[in-house]
């Protein structure tokens, strides 16, 4: 739902994208060695509002005490000069951000050293990343600062939510659970597939290997559907959300889905 109370469409708590965003922080290396170092400094983003960058700036905040307002945030495309906010933002007073250069675009103004690092859903230009030696993730080892994140809080990320309009929520009150019923079948049904390794479904090596350290570090549900599984990342999305002056208030987790989706069903 839209804190606004604007949004035709209703959430359903199937979360078909997840990511650790540790791995979303990029910086200038012989400027920053440690998140605490961003204080006072440039970073650029595609946009401000975008979840990943909302996760991103709750790591830095809640881990290291880098608040939005300890930076200046530029504004401008990845790899395309012009990008624009897709929503009208209304900031805290103390959020400074400004755009990049006209032409200009982030990757090239990280490359030439004129921001500091960059946060976004992905990385800055691979021609950047291969042949600027300076450049890299602020975490060292993020999957392993990442793991430790989730151990101490309990928190895998949410990107992205399935969703139904509200006036076909109206009309068929079962649909919302069906929905949501069918999506939690049809997951089990791409893990089953994900774990036959007679053939693997996606072109990437140790398939099994990843398969069997995720259960071992998350649980065997690790991409968990359903608003009682994913408190803990709910509670933290709204509240840092509205912290960082994305929403007008800190909406409550029993607002965001359908209500018919907070029960339990069989499968």
């Amino acid at each position: 739902m839209s804190p606004r109370g604007d949004c035709p469409y209703i959430a359903l708590p199937v979360f078909l994208s997840r990511a650790f965003r540790h791995t979303s922080i990029y910086v200038r290396k012989e400027r920053i060695r440690r998140p605490e170092d961003l204080q006072g400094k440039r970073i650029g983003v595609p946009e401000y509002q975008l979840t990943a960058n909302v996760w991103a700036r709750a790591i830095l905040d809640d881990d290291f005490g880098v608040k939005p307002s300890d930076v200046t945030w530029v504004r401008g495309g990845i790899d395309t000069p012009g990008r624009p906010e897709k929503i009208a933002l209304q900031l805290p007073a103390d959020v400074r951000i400004e755009p990049a250069p006209e032409g200009a675009t982030i990757s090239e103004l990280l490359d030439r050293g004129e921001i500091d690092g960059f946060i976004g859903p992905r990385p800055p230009s691979r021609h950047v990343l291969q042949n600027n030696p300076h450049i890299g993730w602020l975490f060292d080892d993020p999957t392993a600062v990442a793991k430790d994140y989730h151990r101490r809080t309990g928190i895998f990320p949410i990107m992205h939510v399935a969703a139904i309009r509200k006036e076909l929520a109206a009309l068929h009150p079962w649909l919302p659970a069906a929905v949501c019923k069918a999506f939690t079948q049809a997951k089990a049904a791409a893990l089953d597939a994900l774990a036959d390794t007679s053939a693997t479904k996606v072109t990437l090596p140790f398939v099994e290997e990843q398969l069997k350290a995720a259960r071992a570090t998350m649980g065997e549900d690790y991409w968990s559907y359903g608003v009682a599984a994913a408190r803990k990342t709910l509670e933290a999305f709204v509240r840092h959300h509205h912290a960082q002056g994305l929403s007008p208030r800190r909406v409550a987790v029993e607002e965001l889905f359908h209500p018919a989706t907070y029960e339990t069903y069989s499968i």
